[in-house]
């Protein structure tokens, strides 16, 4: 039997979180949610996720912050930035600090979303 591929979501807005775990449950990975960076931190650290979908803008700590911290360790998964930011430079930004790619939420139908999850956990 394989192991079924875990996906961290790090989103704040829980009609989102929920429907991104639905559906990649629904299509065969593990999903779990944490509702902030804070959250997303304290549950990556203890290990076993495959990949972090993050969302940018959220309370406590946001995902440029998550990403900061995260490119201090020396181990962390993949990281698939979610957002509704469209600016050039705040994508940079992210990707500046490690974030493998990204997705608009508003735009992005989940079969591209989970053919971007696919790309990235190679």
């Amino acid at each position: 039997m394989t192991k079924k591929v875990k996906i961290l979501i790090v989103e704040d807005e829980q009609p989102i979180a929920k429907a991104l775990q639905l559906k990649l449950n629904h299509v065969g990975f593990e999903a779990d949610i944490a509702s902030d960076g804070q959250e997303a931190l304290e549950v990556v650290d203890k290990g076993g996720y495959d990949l972090m979908i993050l969302d940018l803008v959220m309370p406590r700590k946001d995902g440029f912050e998550v990403l900061e911290e995260l490119s201090k360790k020396k181990k962390h998964p993949p990281v698939i930035v979610a957002t509704n930011l469209s600016q050039e430079e705040d994508l940079a930004r992210a990707k500046k600090l490690g974030a493998k790619d990204y997705f608009v939420k508003a735009d992005t139908p989940i079969a591209d979303l989970v053919v971007q999850v696919e790309k990235n956990l190679k």
